[in-house]
């Protein structure tokens, strides 16, 4: 039997993805939406039965806490980061790329304005999203769109990727290339200056769907380029090997988003990984990697003693002194 035709953008997408990750995609959404699975795991499947939103909501409402957790989530803060890279081509050198991770867009019907505020002034030479435009896997994604094409308006004229996160839809990909961002779905791409390139390599969510694909993501790289891996979660730092990948970029635990004083978590949303990749940097094979703590809040417009941020990473020669 002949497989069944696609129809577009599904057949667009399955050249770009492949057939077979862009079914398993598909499947996976099917039954998330269909069931209302919940994406945790363990003990957190009982919030497939447990409103946690409305319970977050209430206590901190309880507590006295929700005015100022709410404030928290409008700021996001500038957090600055650089990386001595010994394959950096020299053209590339000071070369700052704007990461913004963990949007949510459709949350909070103030956050985009807060944030259009908050990046303005801020200078650089190229902008990655490194997943999750919305929060709500259970109704239209249509409202995050519209958030996102009002952002995306707003930033520099610079080279930008995206990858999807664990939140996204795969249907969402059309609009966001649409909408101005170039989206790197298991593929490569990259930036030229002076005749010399810095490749860009993105890979579909590695925690929910399971979909990435490494190989396939680095197949147009030549050997030995200096690449820039986007990956929504650090959980594919396990994947990682020597000399593949010059800097990992991650998100998706939301740095706990909810925290006791001194930032020590309650709980995010990965398991089996060392506590120093949940936030900052990390190195795994020799790579170096980082994880952002998210720029949105993920459930409740809320965050305590972990402020967001959109990361402003450097890139220095490793002869570089500090």
């Amino acid at each position: 039997m002949s497989p069944v035709q696609l129809t577009e953008p599904y057949a667009s997408l399955a050249r770009r993805f492949g057939r077979e990750k862009l079914e398993q995609r598909l499947l996976t959404q099917a039954s998330h939406w269909a069931k209302l699975t919940h994406q945790g795991s363990g003990p957190f499947r009982l919030l497939n039965k447990l409103p946690l939103d409305a319970f977050v909501a209430f206590a901190l409402a309880a507590t006295g806490l929700s005015r100022r957790a709410r404030a928290n989530h409008l700021a996001p803060q500038l957090v600055e980061c650089s990386w001595k890279i010994p394959r950096l081509p020299a053209g590339f050198a000071g070369f700052r790329m704007l990461q913004l991770s963990d949007l949510h867009l459709d949350l909070d019907a103030e956050f985009t304005d807060s944030l259009i505020g908050r990046l303005n002034g801020v200078e650089c030479d190229a902008i990655v999203v490194t997943g999750d435009f919305r929060n709500s896997t259970r109704t239209d994604f249509g409202p995050s769109i519209v958030e996102a094409q009002r952002l995306l308006a707003t930033l520099p004229a610079v080279p930008r990727f995206g990858i999807l996160g664990n939140h996204d839809f795969v249907e969402q990909l059309p609009h966001l290339e649409a909408a101005g961002l170039p989206m790197l779905l298991n593929e490569a791409a990259f930036v030229e200056r002076e005749g010399q390139r810095l490749w860009f390599a993105g890979i579909d969510d590695p925690h929910f769907y399971k979909t990435h694909d490494l190989a396939a993501a680095s197949a147009t790289i030549p050997e030995g380029a200096c690449t820039v891996l986007l990956a929504h979660s650090p959980e594919i730092a396990d994947e990682l090997s020597d000399d593949r990948f010059d800097l990992v970029l991650c998100g998706h635990t939301h740095g706990g988003q909810l925290c006791l004083p001194g930032g020590r978590w309650l709980h995010v949303p990965i398991k089996n990984q060392p506590r120093e990749r949940i936030r900052g940097a990390w190195e795994r094979s020799g790579t170096q990697g980082y994880t952002s703590v998210g720029t949105g809040s993920c459930g409740v417009p809320a965050r305590l003693n972990c402020t967001g941020e959109f990361t402003l990473h450097t890139l220095l020669p490793a002869s570089v002194t500090a």
